[in-house]
């Protein structure tokens, strides 16, 4: 069955064109040109991932991935002219599973969104439930569970905590982390990942003598199981 990639881009030739290479590549396309648009063919379409601008009319790129993001786990590739590491850091943030700067090679969105897709396709075969004391990860209700209390915690730093604690033990370099769990050749600093771990310590430390999230210095970060 064909998926379905909702194209949410104000420039109509920039879209066109996306429009005519992915119909070529098999997908099926629906296209908003304004946010206010793209939440509705959001809920209407429900496509199999999101190719979203950040620069839009009505509501920007921002309002969009976090109301899809409120939503459920869609893959959402940004795509914008934006190219600053500061942007790139708050698409992530926001729940982005990539991000392409334009100017654009079409091969390459091409690729992201097959490498996205793919990555999102093995993430459901897998078990999505780990359980540690005093911590549960639940990566099919999105819920983290920390000594008996449901906790918030953005989809990233849920994916992060999933990845790092299915291998206990194992030390991660950023890059690593990068590639694995945002899936993408991360160009700039690393520091996305340090954010990231910064904000679950704060949700975790101390919770158990069994288990930590530990750095390694010179190298990166590790789920530390003890007991």
């Amino acid at each position: 069955m064909a998926k379905t990639v909702l194209v949410v881009e104000d420039d109509r030739n920039i879209s066109q064109l996306l429009q005519l290479y992915l119909e070529k590549q098999g997908y099926t396309v629906a296209a908003a040109y304004d946010g206010g648009e793209a939440v509705k063919q959001f809920d209407a379409v429900k496509p199999d991932l999101v190719l979203l601008d950040l620069m839009l009319p009505v509501l920007d790129g921002w309002g969009v991935c976090r109301a899809i993001r409120q939503r459920g786990k869609t893959p959402i590739i940004m795509l914008t002219a934006k190219s600053e590491t500061d942007d790139k850091v708050q698409g992530l943030e926001q729940g982005a599973d990539d991000y392409i700067t334009k100017p654009f090679e079409m091969r390459e969105v091409l690729a992201r969104i097959e490498a996205v897709l793919r990555r999102t396709q093995e993430d459901v075969a897998a078990p999505r439930r780990l359980t540690f004391d005093k911590l549960i990860i639940d990566m099919d209700s999105f819920e983290l569970w920390v000594d008996g209390q449901k906790l918030d915690a953005p989809p990233k730093e849920m994916e992060l905590l999933f990845h790092l604690a299915s291998a206990p033990n194992r030390v991660f370099t950023r890059n690593q982390l990068l590639d694995e769990v945002w899936g993408f050749d991360y160009f700039g600093d690393s520091r996305t990942v340090d954010v990231h771990i910064k904000r679950l310590r704060e949700k975790l430390e101390g919770v158990s003598s069994e288990w930590a999230l530990k750095t390694v210095w010179g190298v990166g970060y590790k789920f530390e199981v003890t007991a």
